[in-house]
């Protein structure tokens, strides 16, 4: 890749931090059509388009760097998707990687959006959330509290739904609160130093440090929600989505665990989804169960929901109670130490759960297969384009081994296609002739014969 030009190298590209933008554009794209398409959004301190050492040709890929990292995230969320001059593709727009970065992919929206802040120890999430407010739609609060004693630690979170708006958090704020953008959730610094409350983060799920996609417990409503450590067992669930899921989606998600007697998605003032619902079984077995199956669950694919445990306003202080609940509790733990995964345990054919009962699609599928022995030679691969977003790979397995010969499944990381191994042609082309264009899980897939193998570029998924 060719260096930028020296005549328009600014004193420090990655300063601000993300105010670089990466762009993929069409060979015919100018220098000058690109700054005339991106100065609306702000100052534009330089503009390069990466030519071809050789032949100097251009590649189709340019930098546009920004005074401020607001104009550059607007930019991003503006321009991705658009079309600069008639009669070429859509660009894409990312925030680039800095250059000192030895990450092979450029900057994820999830890192973009979330700011950490020092605030007054007097401060609500009512305050938090007021005084954050005018820089754009906030998604959620987090007040960072002493685990033992509930007080204030004087830090917090602020989620926004567009990185522009955090930027402009970050850009305007006081300078009291010492707003920066917050490490990813999966650092492990993070849920260390920062944890609240009884589950390792007071906007994560109980017990599940991993889950990218937890949400705020605090508003919750006013339901009390129990450490699944502690043994709490209760009839009552509270389940909590970032997917814009329904009342009839979520009931019969969960009405596949038998019991299920009372199911209500919890909805504002203004009749929106507040992105939580209380579910409540006629038994505390099923609802044991249900905690132990949807908790981390993706549904829709890419959408981990958060269940936990929530108070039932039972008496469960009787003998006959404490019995009750240690029996269930033993049986569940047990399950969890010596039984299979929860992941496995999801799969078709377990327990009450039906073979079929994940996989929603809108064609007919032949009967499970085993998978061909992982040294077969392949003699065809199928490539599968998702939309919106790539099914998990159990799921795949499940839906493509059903034509016989499988060998594996693979995902290109960071982007929406895959690739399907196959020992025998025919099988290959049953699965395509019979897959293509078809919905599974409320992905639709695009399925043909694979290019031969050649190295795959790095490129993200877009979140917003």
């Amino acid at each position: 890749m060719e260096e930028y030009p020296s005549k328009q190298v600014t004193e420090n590209l990655d300063d601000p931090p993300n105010s670089r933008l990466f762009a993929v554009t069409s060979r015919s794209i100018t220098e000058d059509e690109l700054r005339e398409s991106f100065s609306v959004f702000g100052d534009i301190q330089g503009v390069w388009v990466v030519k071809d050492k050789q032949t100097k040709e251009p590649k189709g890929i340019c930098y546009v760097k920004f005074a401020k990292s607001s104009q550059a995230c607007l930019a991003m969320e503006e321009m991705h998707g658009k079309v600069l001059s008639e009669g070429t593709k859509p660009i894409k727009v990312f925030i680039a990687q800095s250059r000192n970065s030895t990450r092979h992919r450029d900057v994820e929206d999830e890192e973009l959006t979330r700011i950490f802040v020092m605030i007054p120890k007097t401060f609500t999430e009512e305050d938090l959330k007021n005084t954050f407010k005018e820089y754009g739609d906030i998604e959620y609060c987090v007040i960072i509290k002493n685990k033992t004693t509930g007080e204030s630690k004087g830090l917090g979170y602020v989620r926004y739904y567009k990185p522009s708006q955090a930027a402009l958090a970050i850009e305007n704020c006081d300078k009291t609160y010492r707003a920066i953008l917050a490490e990813p959730r999966t650092k492990t610094t993070t849920t260390e130093d920062y944890s609240g409350g009884s589950a390792r983060g007071d906007y994560m799920g109980a017990g599940d440090s991993m889950n990218q996609y937890a949400v705020p417990l605090a508003d919750s409503g006013n339901y009390p929600v129990i450490d699944f450590r502690s043994g709490e067992f209760t009839r009552c669930l509270m389940m909590s989505t970032r997917a814009a899921l329904s009342q009839e989606q979520i009931f019969a998600l969960f009405d596949i665990i038998p019991g299920m007697e009372y199911c209500e998605l919890q909805k504002d003032a203004y009749g929106m989804s507040k992105g939580h619902a209380l579910i409540r079984y006629s038994n505390l077995g099923s609802a044991v169960y249900a905690k132990e199956k949807f908790n981390g669950f993706e549904y829709p694919p890419g959408n981990r929901l958060v269940v936990n445990f929530v108070d039932d306003g039972e008496d469960r202080s009787s003998p006959v109670g404490r019995m009750a609940m240690q029996f269930v509790a033993t049986q569940m733990m047990s399950g969890m130490w010596n039984g299979p995964s929860t992941s496995q345990m999801m799969k078709p054919g377990f327990s009450t759960i039906s073979p079929m009962s994940r996989i929603q699609t809108d064609v007919n599928l032949p009967p499970l297969k085993k998978l061909a022995p992982p040294d077969s030679k392949s003699k065809e691969r199928l490539f599968v384009v998702f939309n919106p977003s790539p099914l998990p790979i159990d799921v795949l397995e499940d839906v493509f081994c059903r034509f016989g010969s499988l060998i594996e499944v693979h995902l290109v990381p960071g982007r929406n296609v895959g690739y399907m191994k196959y020992a025998e042609k025919q099988c290959a082309d049953e699965a395509m002739s019979v897959l293509n264009l078809r919905v599974v899980n409320g992905v639709k897939m695009k399925v043909m014969l694979a290019d031969p193998p050649r190295e795959e570029s790095h490129k993200r998924l877009r979140t917003y």
